[in-house]
């Protein structure tokens, strides 16, 4: 290879000259990239992500190709390289992440969660930044070894992280690190999906829904917009309860504790008329039955169905409000209560009042 010159004054001349025309080259490829695709492809999700890293990674690259062109014997020289090809190095690494980001963006752009049959979406959604996210983390790792490696004392260090970036490393280091056994889990989560992101759950008692999925933990975001930040771990651990593990459509159940004289056959009547007022109740089903008796009561339970967990909430709270207030108005004696058989001991009459 002919030296691009042999001075430090004509090697750094060529590197400005080389450097502003690969800064050119990348302005008008992006605007060129921007003409050709849509804002709703992949690839426009992908270079937009990359523009950051990519629009320093291209006059480094050029200037590392100047500089190795560049006689090896000027002073400074061998310092020079080293620190370009690790800045190539960091900024390749951060370029390739930002992919994966751009790549996950496209994906979930594809399917918005945002309707109301959204089953493929959510599993969509789950395994895209789950995967994402678990490959930035092996990226990161790879990185970090390459940088390392070029320095002649730790290529063994190198060595070993760049091994722990694959999935034999990840899974030989789940003892010594609990960050790597979440990040397992998250793999295991983002394959079998136990949970999806906009999942309905109850965890630890407290009802709500899956708001985040990240590398490491789930964040769930209970009724009152209270968050709980758990480990990935723990659901593969732990039982948990998942509303709409296989739909979105719910069964719901509404209590009522009443005095054993209230006729069923009103309130049945009541409640499959009062129902079809209500825009959250979809139609598949509505019952009423006795579930229980005690020696002051008995309990009937209506069901009834609606599309997803918010609709059902609200339906509920309204069927057990009608109930209620048709019993007050219809049957104002039928509520539970205490009777009380006051006898004489002597001759069994009632005591008078």
């Amino acid at each position: 290879m002919t030296p691009v010159s042999s001075t430090w004054g004509g090697v750094l001349l060529v590197l400005v000259l080389a450097v502003t025309l690969s800064v050119l080259t990348f302005y008008a490829g992006r605007r060129l990239i921007v003409r050709v695709t849509t804002p709703e492809s992949m690839l426009r999700h992908v270079l937009m992500s990359v523009l950051g890293p990519a629009r320093w990674a291209v006059p480094v690259a050029v200037g590392l190709l100047v500089l190795q062109a560049s006689p090896g014997s000027l002073p400074w020289m061998d310092g020079a390289r080293h620190i370009t090809g690790l800045l190539l190095i960091g900024l390749c690494t951060s370029l390739t992440m930002r992919a994966l980001t751009g790549f996950a963006n496209g994906v979930l752009a594809r399917y918005p969660v945002d309707v109301e049959e959204n089953m493929e979406a959510r599993r969509v959604h789950t395994q895209a930044r789950v995967l994402s996210r678990l490959a930035q983390v092996v990226v990161f790792l790879a990185g970090l070894a390459f940088m390392l490696m070029t320095f002649p004392g730790a290529r063994q260090v190198g060595t070993s992280l760049l091994a722990s970036a694959g999935v034999l490393g990840l899974v030989v280091g789940i003892a010594a690190r609990p960050v790597f056994s979440n990040l397992i889990a998250g793999l295991q989560i983002a394959l079998t999906q136990p949970i999806r992101i906009d999942d309905v759950l109850i965890v630890q008692g407290e009802w709500g829904r899956v708001e985040e999925i990240t590398g490491t933990y789930v964040v769930f975001r209970v009724w009152d917009d209270r968050r709980l930040v758990i480990p990935l771990q723990w659901f593969i651990d732990n039982p948990f309860e998942n509303w709409t593990r296989t739909g979105s459509a719910l069964l719901g159940t509404v209590f009522l504790w009443v005095d054993f004289a209230l006729p069923l056959a009103p309130l049945r009547a009541e409640l499959e008329r009062v129902v079809t007022t209500f825009p959250e109740w979809d139609g598949r089903m509505v019952l009423l039955h006795v579930t229980d008796t005690n020696d002051r009561a008995m309990q009937v339970r209506a069901l009834v169905t609606a599309q997803d967990a918010p609709r059902m909430f609200e339906l509920r709270c309204k069927v057990r409000e009608a109930l209620i207030d048709f019993i007050q108005s219809q049957y104002p004696g039928r509520l539970p209560r205490l009777r009380v058989d006051d006898l004489r001991l002597d001759d069994k009459q009632p005591l008078a009042a």
